[in-house]
């Protein structure tokens, strides 16, 4: 195996016997086959789309097979090796709809044959096609910038999706984008100027998500979140997916089973539309990488909605309360199965289990304040205005993006305690586990610490950012008062990235390290183009983004 996607992967270079993330050599190398076909429907999708032919159920596959390999949401073999035959099907559907207009399929499709190969042959031809078969360095690093940027694309447009928001355009984009990295004619230049478009469709996508969440649930309001706990069985929902909050938030009225949410679903508490279920708690426990320590002391049922799972320690005791569904799985715990079109998912046996369990320890009490997305944001734009132009808030700071294990990461929480108090924090993501529960107080009633979020909320940051620039009169959104001091983690962090750049921010700070998959001579083309730079000690980087 070969993967360096995500921020954690081994010594800074890449993991190459086992995934830092926990994912064994098999899975990864059948990740790397469903990518390989899933790029092989694209070749023929993209023939048959320009003659006017759509198909649905590719545009499906190809967006759900992507996001199954983003880092932590899935480590089942089983799960990958159903979705690759699958993926032969789609692929052969695809064939015939193309010979049926009457032409003759010339293109190398450059797939796999499933006729009922064995998993060892599978895993044969997996070796053959991974990341390190782009001889190039340069050249491999724009494809696989590309195709990271494309698999966070794919994650929002399944959320969108599971909401009845879907856009044709997005799916075209994907699937051409994962043709253009199987192209050796493309030039550098030619792979940058994709990167930039990858970009242009992760604004595109996390506009569709806003739209889609907005329009279900309403529009995300200032919420004080309990972290405290109350007596009676539960559930914690962790990951992403609201539909499924929705689904289970339903099933579970009236059952004596509360609902509280764990990391990246703690923006659930900001919509109006959940405040009405009244088993709905608040949250429990931190970042997607404490799970280790919140599920053993919940005690209850846990359900993983998309990626973020860390496999559990072999002396954990709450493995066999855990639930996953959608594109997240992994071999031990129970999969719930996708919902039937018009239907919800069924979730009987959680809430059945749960009424098993004992109610949750409580870890901490009092409460934290979010809701700050772009509406919201706008409502209080005259005073924002006004403490800007009065001085009393001097620069925000987005520090959005993705929290993780490594306790370089501890220069968050240093970099935010140590930030001046006329200045404010705009995040989404789980970076803000890193700050969020900090006593750092307001500025003139304002929070100075603005949660919008999920990482797909990032688009509401990026939507204030150009609201100002349009309140202020500015010309570039550069010459706002706002840094940008971002983490990242996995692929999702990255199609954010990309779609800044796309929106021409420049001077990003990322941390807390680069990306292994970027060469060094990709690292100076950002850097030449963009301003793109690493983080250095909280002291000195406090120092030149304040101008000291």
């Amino acid at each position: 195996m070969f993967c360096y996607q995500c921020q954690e992967t081994a010594k800074g270079t890449g993991c190459t016997i086992k995934g830092v993330c926990g994912k064994d050599s098999e899975v990864a190398e059948l990740q790397d086959l469903l990518i390989y076909i899933l790029k092989g429907i694209s070749k023929i999708t993209v023939k048959l789309r320009a003659k006017g032919v759509e198909l649905p159920k590719a545009n499906k596959i190809i967006i759900d097979g992507m996001f199954m390999t983003i880092t932590n949401a899935n480590f089942d073999k089983d799960r990958f090796v159903t979705k690759i035959k699958e993926a032969y099907l789609v692929r052969a559907e695809a064939k015939k709809a193309y010979e049926k207009l009457g032409l003759q399929l010339v293109i190398d499709c450059d797939c796999l044959t499933f006729n009922g190969q064995s998993i060892e042959e599978m895993e044969k031809k997996a070796k053959t096609i991974g990341v390190l078969s782009t001889e190039n360095e340069d050249i491999r690093s724009l494809r696989e910038l590309v195709i990271y940027g494309t698999k966070g694309i794919c994650a929002y447009a399944e959320h969108a999706f599971n909401l009845d928001f879907v856009d044709k355009g997005i799916s075209a984009f994907i699937q051409e984008a994962l043709v253009a990295t199987t192209n050796d004619d493309l030039t550098v230049d030619e792979l940058i100027a994709l990167v930039l478009r990858t970009g242009e469709y992760g604004v595109k996508v996390m506009a569709l998500l806003d739209k889609a969440n907005t329009t279900a649930y309403g529009n995300p309001e200032i919420t004080k979140v309990s972290l405290g706990v109350r007596k009676n069985p539960a559930i914690l929902i962790t990951g992403h997916d609201l539909r499924d909050m929705q689904d289970l938030l339903e099933q579970t009225q009236g059952t004596g089973v509360d609902v509280y949410t764990h990391s990246e679903m703690l923006p659930a508490n900001y919509y109006p539309a959940f405040k009405k279920y009244d088993n709905f708690v608040g949250n429990y426990g931190g970042s997607w990488w404490s799970q280790t320590t919140d599920f053993e002391t919940f005690n209850g049922v846990i359900l993983f909605t998309t990626n973020c799972i860390v496999p559990p320690r072999a002396s954990a005791t709450y493995s066999d309360r855990v639930y996953t569904t959608g594109s997240s799985g992994f071999k031990g715990f129970t999969h719930i199965a996708n919902r039937r079109e018009g239907g919800s998912k069924d979730f009987s046996q959680l809430i059945e289990h749960a009424k098993k369990c004992a109610p949750p320890i409580e870890i901490e009490k009092g409460e934290i304040v979010g809701g700050f997305a772009h509406a919201q944001v706008f409502a209080l734009a005259d005073k924002i205005v006004d403490a800007v132009k009065s001085g009393a808030i001097r620069k925000f700071f987005v520090m959005a993006g993705c929290d993780g294990r490594m306790k370089s990461r501890e220069y968050y929480t240093e970099f935010a305690k140590k930030l001046p108090k006329d200045t404010v924090i705009l995040t989404a993501g789980c970076a803000k586990f890193r700050y969020n529960k900090l006593p750092l107080g307001d500025i003139n009633g304002i929070p100075r610490v603005l949660d919008a979020g999920q990482c797909n909320d990032s688009y509401s940051l990026v939507v204030i950012a150009m609201k100002l620039k349009e309140i202020f009169e500015l010309n570039d959104i550069n010459e706002l008062p706002i840094a940008y001091n971002i983490a990242w983690y996995e692929q999702k962090a990255v199609i954010v990235l990309l779609s800044l750049l796309y929106l021409g921010v420049k001077n990003i700070h990322l941390g807390p390290t680069l990306p292994a998959f970027l060469s060094p001579n990709v690292v100076k083309v950002l850097v030449d183009n963009f301003g793109i730079a690493g983080i250095g000690t909280v002291d000195e980087d406090m120092k030149l983004f304040l101008g000291e």
